[in-house]
C-alpha cells in the first residue's frame, strides 16, 4: 500500500492530504490535530483515512483494516460524536433518529465522553503501536468537557488524537495551541458535482434552493436534501409564501413547533433564508431569519420565536 493510498476516496483536499502524508514518510505523527473547516467537505472521511493509513503498517489485509475501522471495532481506535441524553442514556444523533425521538436542543460531547476517552488511553495499545481518539464536532464540547480534555492533551502518552471543528475559535484556545492545524475547504463546483454523483446523489443537483445552502460542501448537501424530504411538502409548500393572515402565521408556528425538532427549524431558517430571497430580495427578511437562529440556538421557546417571525413577514405585506 502507498502512502497516498487511503486518500483515494477524499476529493478536493490536496492541502490537508499532503500534510498527513508528510507526516507519515517523515515518521513525526503530532500528538494531536485539528482538522478545521465546513462541516461535510472530507474532515471525518480524512480521518478515516489517516487513521487507515497509520494502522494499515501493522498489517498485511488492510481488506480486513477498512472493514473493521468501518463498523468501529478496532480496539485501538475511539470515535467520540456529540450526543443527546434521553432517559440516562446518551444517543447519537443516529441513534436518536433509529429511535424516533424528537430531539429538543442540539447534541454535545459531554465529560462522561471525555473520561472515557480517558479510561481508554490508561492501557496501552492492542494491536496498533499507538492510540488514535477522534472527537468529531469538537467545538460541541461543554466547557467542563474541554477543560478535562486539556489534561489528556498535555499528556497524551502512545496517542494521536484528532479534533474536528469548523474553525478554530469554535474550540477552547487552550486545546488548539496543543494541536497541528490540517486545514479543509469548500468545493469548487465541478467537484461538487462530482461528489454528488459519485455517491448516488446526483438528484440533489435539480435542487438549486439545497445547493446553495450547502454552499460547496457535499455532505451539507446531502444532509440538507434528507431534511428537505423529511418536512412535510405542505407545510414547506405554506411557508415559502407570505402567512396570508395573523390567524395563519399563528397556526403556521404551531405547526413548526408540533412537527420539527430543533435541527429541522434550524435547517428551515437556511432554507427560508435561500427561498424568500430568490422570491423577494429582502436583505430585512433575511436578517430577521437570521435573528430567528440565534433565538432557536439560545434555547428560546420555538414556537413564540416562529410566531414573532411569521407575524413580522405579515406585517410587511411581502
Amino acid at each position: 500500500m502507498t502512502i497516498n493510498q487511503p486518500f483515494t476516496p477524499v476529493i478536493g483536499q490536496q492541502q490537508a492530504i499532503k500534510l498527513l502524508t508528510q507526516a507519515v514518510r517523515q515518521n513525526r505523527i503530532a500528538p494531536a490535530y485539528i482538522f478545521v473547516g465546513p462541516e461535510g467537505v472530507g474532515r471525518s472521511l480524512t480521518a478515516r483515512c489517516f487513521v487507515e493509513l497509520l494502522f494499515s503498517r501493522q498489517t498485511q489485509n488492510a481488506g480486513a483494516l477498512q472493514n473493521r475501522l468501518l463498523h468501529g471495532n478496532h480496539p485501538d481506535l475511539l470515535w467520540i460524536q456529540p450526543t443527546y441524553k434521553h432517559q440516562g442514556q446518551q444517543l447519537t444523533p443516529k441513534e436518536a433518529a433509529e429511535k424516533g425521538l424528537k430531539r429538543k436542543g442540539l447534541p454535545e460531547i459531554r465529560l462522561e465522553q471525555i473520561r472515557k476517552i480517558t479510561e481508554f488511553l490508561s492501557r496501552p495499545p492492542l494491536e496498533a503501536p499507538r492510540h488514535i481518539v477522534v472527537l468529531d464536532q469538537a467545538q460541541t464540547m461543554a466547557e467542563a468537557a474541554a477543560n478535562a480534555l486539556l489534561k489528556t492533551l498535555e499528556e497524551p502518552g502512545q496517542a494521536t488524537l484528532i479534533l474536528i471543528a469548523p474553525m478554530l475559535e469554535s474550540v477552547l484556545p487552550t486545546l488548539v495551541s496543543r494541536c497541528q492545524r490540517i486545514p479543509f475547504y469548500r468545493l469548487d463546483t465541478q467537484s461538487l458535482a462530482f461528489v454528488l454523483t459519485q455517491t448516488g446523489h446526483e438528484e440533489i443537483l435539480q435542487h438549486p434552493a439545497v445547493l446553495s445552502i450547502a454552499a460547496g460542501s457535499p455532505g451539507r448537501a446531502i444532509a440538507s436534501y434528507e431534511q428537505l424530504q423529511s418536512i412535510p411538502s405542505e407545510l414547506l409548500q405554506n411557508l415559502t409564501k407570505a402567512p396570508s393572515s395573523y390567524r395563519n402565521a399563528l397556526e403556521l408556528a404551531k405547526k413548526i413547533d408540533q412537527d420539527l425538532d430543533t435541527e429541522a427549524q434550524l435547517w428551515l431558517v437556511d432554507y427560508l433564508q435561500q427561498s424568500y430571497w430568490q422570491k423577494w430580495h429582502q436583505p430585512s427578511i433575511i436578517s430577521q431569519l437570521e435573528q430567528t437562529r440565534k433565538y432557536l440556538l439560545c434555547y428560546a421557546q420555538p414556537r413564540l420565536v416562529w410566531e414573532c417571525m411569521l407575524l413580522s413577514l405579515c406585517q410587511n405585506g411581502t
